[in-house]
């Protein structure tokens, strides 16, 4: 298995440089299988890995909203909460845990190289993501639980804010947002698997959450953070704030349904919008530019080798 996972190297790769396109890919491939192998062999093991990732990204948008309370200018905001949350991806990345919107992307590469089926690719892919969300729901359940400094109307009103800003746009718009955050976030994944030094995969994968959340765009597993931390707390927000929830607005009564400003709603066009946006955009257009023929010298040397 060790020697199926190392990435045999070009005659055109240079010793220190990034790895060529087909490298890259011929790692992408690797690892949807062994993601598959593990939920197959070790469920447990991948359900873990999942829940890890989504509590990971669950912290990201914690501390990306406790920095970014009080600040007035809405550029800065997005600004701090980018450059905090992109640790996030780094942390996932470099512990080898799990996340949803990246499995797509690496998932359809092993079906393009008939490492994995379409239906182990769209299992894996499910079940991923019920980790991740366990995981994100978990950690803002404890988050809300405690309280604490989280007890305050300033951030009360920002999470509530953030939110009902997420869940009171359009279906088309968060359906497009959530195309634009895995453009950026899958790319910034490639990169990571591209680049050779440990410096270079970190400054490729802080890159993603740094650009999708500083632009504001949709990721199905931060909003499941941002969305249901003030759910579980919107029985307090009268308390808190003095300000009584509305039907529609900045104030308006968060749920977790299809509806407008529900929680699902959110998720269901989301997830839509990422999947669209890191396997077509992203996963399809480098499989695309590689190229077949060093592809099959690269499993033509693994054969060797093996």
């Amino acid at each position: 298995m060790k020697k199926e996972m190392e990435v045999p190297i070009l005659h055109h790769s240079v010793e220190m440089g990034p790895y060529t396109v087909e490298e890259t890919m011929f790692q992408a491939a690797n690892i949807s299988q062994s993601k598959w192998e593990m939920l197959k062999k070790r469920p447990f093991a991948f359900f873990l890995h999942a829940f890890s990732g989504g509590a990971i990204v669950a912290f990201g948008a914690t501390l990306s909203l406790s920095v970014s309370v009080g600040i007035p200018i809405p550029g800065l905001q997005n600004l701090i909460m980018g450059i905090v949350f992109g640790f996030s991806l780094i942390a996932i990345m470099l512990s080898g845990m799990s996340l949803i919107t990246a499995e797509m992307a690496l998932g359809i590469i092993g079906v393009f190289h008939k490492r994995i089926t379409l239906l182990q690719y769209a299992v894996f892919v499910i079940a991923g993501y019920i980790g991740n969300a366990v995981g994100s729901l978990s950690f803002m359940s404890l988050l809300a639980l405690a309280g604490g400094p989280f007890d305050k109307s300033i951030f009360v009103l920002r999470a509530h804010a953030i939110a009902v800003s997420k869940t009171g746009m359009s279906g088309l718009s968060i359906f497009v947002l959530g195309i634009l955050c895995t453009w950026f976030l899958q790319t910034s994944m490639f990169l990571y698997l591209k680049a050779r030094s440990d410096t270079g995969k970190m400054i490729a994968a802080y890159y993603g959450p740094f650009a999708f959340v500083g632009s504001m765009t949709e990721h199905a597993i931060a909003n499941i953070g941002f969305i249901a931390l003030p759910l579980f707390m919107q029985h307090e927000f009268t308390h808190l704030t003095n300000i009584a929830l509305t039907e529609a607005g900045p104030t308006a009564w968060l749920h977790w349904g299809f509806g407008r400003y529900g929680w699902a709603y959110n998720q269901i066009l989301t997830l839509m919008g990422n999947f669209i946006g890191g396997v077509l955009f992203v996963a399809t257009i480098f499989h695309f530019i590689s190229d077949p023929r060093k592809i099959m010298l690269l499993y033509k040397i693994i054969k060797i080798r093996s």
